[in-house]
């Protein structure tokens, strides 16, 4: 007998007059000790249908059809009956354990609610069963951070806290949505190794969202690859990958950055270097604010990019990666040299380096977060030529229309919002802003990762295309070690501030000679080896 049975499932949602339809006639099981795994792009319902199942969706919200949870009909069941289930035999974890914990409560008060809610526990007994938790889910010292609150945790951490959170009450199913999206690739291969084996310990069975394909194949037993709010094709993980019959579930596992950029000819300018760089964040204490101490960030970084070249930047959070590009823009302070296209601009002021900052644009992670919601596309993207003069003295309609339909976005949409576009096509916009202006430097810092894999192919191919028209000079700072060999010529691999290993990146990723290296390695591309060491090291 199947533990969770879904048949039939719509979901509406009900705006004034207009309805959108997020879910059609949606049907799979979840068995007992079994891990199914709902894939497909963002906005194809895989959310919307985890939350069905205990009525965690807004009042706006309309389901339909037949949910059972160990035989109980869950829709339409009450408010009583769904607090019982919720949290107690069913649990979730979700995609950004910063947004889900609360920022004004300790880990251990956050985690004694459900205790005391679902098992009656408190006092002793549950700050021991906390602890408990806590060294299950492999938090080093749990007892030092029961004061602990969710800003003092790395990611991966509080990932680790949420985990812990889901599994207080032993629930039967664990539901995890996206729960490894934003970690990096160590940090995520722990995670899974983690829930893999309480999933072993406890029997458990797991429903599990993403888009990575890499995780659906190591992780789940069956699949259900959804489009547009359907199930377009079901079946066993080894059937589907190996022979996928649906042209959509095709196309998902083709969607992977291959092939490597085009060589850079041997006379490319140099655009910037840095030699011996170093930041170093004081750290002060007492009523004096004396210097206690230092967060060293980088530490000697000696690093160079050449027009049409990309230099890829990877390590862990924490490691240094966008600091160091930070600094070579100089958005924060450094020491050592620093060199933009022959110029030593390490000692300039602000005033002096201002004229430059034309030359040296970004792009960063978030594009809904460094889109302004006030201001429209054309608005945004133009802002640049108010502050600098380009030599172009069309209207800067005409030259916001040009490269709008250079990257790929439609110019007639160009009075539009932000909120108005899809996460691929916010990107491409915040692309359009940075090269509007003609820079020959271009930082990227995780361009890609919080896109579907469908649409990073895209934007990698975008990338590549202006780096090839305009011999643009790349910093790509990134998690995602296959976009980054798809994208990079040369690789710097940092950790905790040191650069451990650079060079070419077909020499780095085939024959990497540091131990963190190769633990990168092993996890991003599943290699005999344990991820768990470039902890360690």
């Amino acid at each position: 007998m199947s533990l969770l049975r879904v048949r039939d499932l719509n979901v509406r949602f009900q705006q004034g007059a207009a309805a959108t339809h997020a879910v059609r006639g949606v049907s799979f099981e979840v068995g007992r000790g079994e891990t199914v795994a709902l894939v497909g792009e963002s906005g194809s319902g895989k959310s919307v249908t985890a939350l069905s199942t205990v009525s965690l969706l807004p009042d706006s919200a309309a389901i339909e059809g037949s949910i059972t949870y160990d035989g109980a009909q869950m829709v339409g069941a009450s408010e009583k009956e769904l607090r019982r289930v919720r949290g107690n035999d069913i649990s979730f974890i979700f995609q950004e354990p910063m947004t889900s914990l609360n920022p004004l409560h300790t880990l251990e008060k956050q985690l004694a609610e459900s205790l005391s809610l679902h098992q009656g526990l408190s006092g002793q007994a549950a700050r021991d069963r906390i602890v408990e938790l806590l060294h299950q889910v492999g938090i080093p010292e749990p007892e030092g951070r029961l004061k602990s609150y969710p800003h003092q945790l790395s990611g991966g951490q509080r990932q680790r806290v949420m985990i812990a959170m889901a599994l207080a009450n032993g629930p039967d199913l664990l539901i995890a949505d996206e729960p490894t999206t934003a970690l990096d690739v160590t940090i995520q291969a722990q995670i899974l190794e983690l829930l893999a084996g309480l999933k072993r310990e406890r029997g458990m069975s797991m429903l599990f969202i993403t888009h990575d394909l890499g995780i659906v194949r190591r992780f789940a037993d069956r699949v259900c690859v959804m489009r547009h709010g359907e199930i377009v094709e079901t079946g066993p993980t080894a059937r589907i990958f190996a022979d996928p019959k649906h042209s959509y579930t095709q196309t998902l596992l083709a969607a992977e950055p291959t092939g490597s950029p085009d060589p850079v000819p041997a006379d490319a300018p140099e655009i910037a270097r840095t030699e011996n760089l170093k930041i170093w964040f004081p750290i002060k204490r007492g009523l004096l604010k004396r210097t206690a101490g230092y967060i060293k960030a980088v530490n000697d970084a000696s690093v160079s990019v050449r027009a049409g070249e990309t230099t890829g930047i990877v390590g862990e959070s924490g490691s240094g990666k966008t600091t160091l590009a930070l600094a070579i823009m100089r958005l924060i302070s450094s020491e050592g040299r620093i060199v933009f296209q022959g110029r030593d601009i390490q000692g300039l002021r602000s005033r002096e380096v201002r004229p430059l900052r034309q030359g040296m644009q970004i792009v960063f992670q978030d594009p809904f977060g460094s889109l302004s919601p006030r201001m429209t596309v054309a608005e945004i993207v133009a802002e640049g030529l108010k502050l600098h003069d380009t030599g172009d003295t069309r209207p800067h309609r005409e030259q916001v229309a040009e490269i709008l339909s250079e990257t790929g976005i439609d110019p007639g949409t160009m009075d539009r919002y932000p909120h108005e576009f899809s996460g691929g096509q916010r990107q491409r916009i915040a692309i359009a802003r940075a090269m509007i202006l003609r820079p020959k430097l271009v930082v990227l810092d995780e361009p890609t990762s919080a896109l579907d894999q469908t649409v990073q192919v895209q934007i990698v191919d975008l990338l590549r295309d202006l780096q090839k028209r305009h011999k643009l000079a790349y910093l790509f700072i990134s998690h995602d070690l296959r976009v980054v060999r798809a994208l990079s010529h040369n690789v710097v691999v940092m950790q905790r501030g040191d650069v451990r290993e650079q060079g070419p990146t077909d020499a780095v990723f085939d024959n990497p000679s540091d131990p963190y290296t190769r633990a990168l390695m092993a996890a991003a591309f599943d290699l005999k080896a344990d991820a768990a060491d470039a902890v360690a090291v």
